[in-house]
């Protein structure tokens, strides 16, 4: 295992190097497009015969577990960096507006992708199952703002802007996350479930998650407020957030909506009245640099998994139709609000352009949709996610930028 890391996190300093140095992309869209063009590089070179490489990139991206890697790792320290690094008081001010986008955005979000999705493997013969393309619905819809964000800022978007995309998208993998359970659940179980016994299982889900969030949350900023010493408190959250996800996970709640609870409580009670300025610098510091690490780390991965896909005609010409599907859901659920409702959402005028094409799809989509039980039908949704998650981080994401710039007035 110890291999496994050395060789990911050298492959990844490597592209990350030459991105910085001769592509100049934004980090994590460069470390990604990278990874990508060297897979398609070698399944090019093994299909001239030559097999040595792909061979070996093959056996290296199969040693690791994408989907639990993400899943049962990564995810509860991406979201808490996140988090901590949310202003709260802020947010509050847009908190309907987030709300409504996380969740009954999500939620319609699934049931327009699911059941547009069904009808389209009906006209092009796929034959998806609906409970499968209502679960492709819930594992494509969260977003993944951390490409984006850095770019707004340095065009200069309105800091609202940013504040709803980034709020929008910690609590929507949740929802997502919650939904997608709750179909699998669907799936594996013989019954069809109540209107009842559905509200308890998110009650459960994201009401059990949100308040083992705040129970440790508050802990640690208790913990935090008795003692000033930076490694001990930067040890403090670290340990919370792998030890409190771990415990989520076996309390069957929402390990994805704690963390986001818990990284609020600590980066805005906990920073505002239990930390030294020595330890929010240090903590700061420490928590950027891993999400920036984790972050570089996921999408190689994203642009290695290519070579373990396999794509038909008839698929890529469905991926093309599941992307613009996509762009409509996203343009429905939140383009559309926003832009017919600009004076309750409080955003400036073209913000819904912003919201609607800054919304990527990320590595959680495509972790949900690995997770899936195995069989064909899994591996057609797999790759569509695939598609439609590097389309949305190559194109959308390297373009943005440019969108923001054209249509609202940079901040001054």
């Amino acid at each position: 295992m110890l291999n496994v890391v050395a060789i990911f996190l050298s492959i990844t300093a490597l592209l990350a190097y030459f991105n910085r140095r001769y592509v100049g992309l934004p980090p994590a869209i460069g470390v990604m497009a990278i990874a990508l063009v060297l897979s398609l590089l070698n399944m090019l070179a093994d299909k001239l015969g030559f097999h040595t490489l792909s061979l070996l990139e093959q056996s290296l991206v199969e040693s690791v577990d994408f989907s639990e890697l993400l899943m049962q790792g990564m995810l509860s320290l991406l979201l808490f960096a996140g988090a901590i690094h949310v202003n709260l008081k802020q947010l509050r001010a847009y908190r309907w507006q987030v709300a409504s986008l996380a969740v009954i955005g999500t939620a319609l979000s699934t049931v327009i992708i699911g059941v547009a999705l069904w009808g389209i493997s009906l006209l092009t013969g796929l034959q998806l199952p609906f409970i499968y393309c209502l679960i492709f619905g819930a594992l494509i819809s969260p977003t993944d703002p951390i490409a984006v964000l850095g770019i707004l800022s340095a065009v200069g978007a309105p800091k609202n802007v940013e504040l709803v995309m980034s709020g929008e998208s910690l609590f929507n993998d949740g929802v997502s996350v919650v939904l997608f359970s709750l179909l699998l659940g669907m799936l594996a179980g013989a019954e069809v479930p109540t209107v009842s016994g559905t509200a308890t299982l998110l009650l459960r889900e994201a009401g059990g998650g949100a308040l083992l969030g705040a129970l440790m949350g508050y802990i640690i900023y208790l913990m935090l407020k008795s003692i000033d010493s930076y490694q001990e408190e930067v040890l403090l959250t670290l340990a919370a957030v792998l030890g409190g996800y771990a415990l989520a996970i076996a309390l069957e709640v929402s390990g994805p909506l704690a963390m986001v609870v818990m990284g609020l409580i600590i980066g805005n009670q906990g920073r505002s009245s239990a930390m030294s300025e020595e330890t929010e610098r240090n903590l700061d510091m420490f928590w950027e640099l891993l999400d920036e690490i984790l972050n570089a780390v996921l999408f190689v991965l994203i642009g290695l998994e290519v070579i373990l896909l396999h794509f038909t005609h008839t698929l890529l010409g469905v991926a093309g139709l599941v992307i613009l599907l996509t762009l409509a859901a996203r343009l429905l659920t939140v383009g559309l609000p926003v832009a017919l409702l600009d004076s309750r959402f409080r955003l400036p005028k073209g913000a819904w352009a912003v919201l609607t094409w800054g919304g990527l799809r990320g590595g959680i989509s495509v972790a949900l949709a690995l997770s899936l039980p195995p069989g064909e039908t899994r591996d057609t949704l797999v790759s569509l996610t695939y598609l439609v998650v590097v389309f949305s981080i190559l194109v959308q994401g390297t373009s943005v930028g440019k969108l923001t710039s054209r249509v609202m007035r940079p901040d001054k």
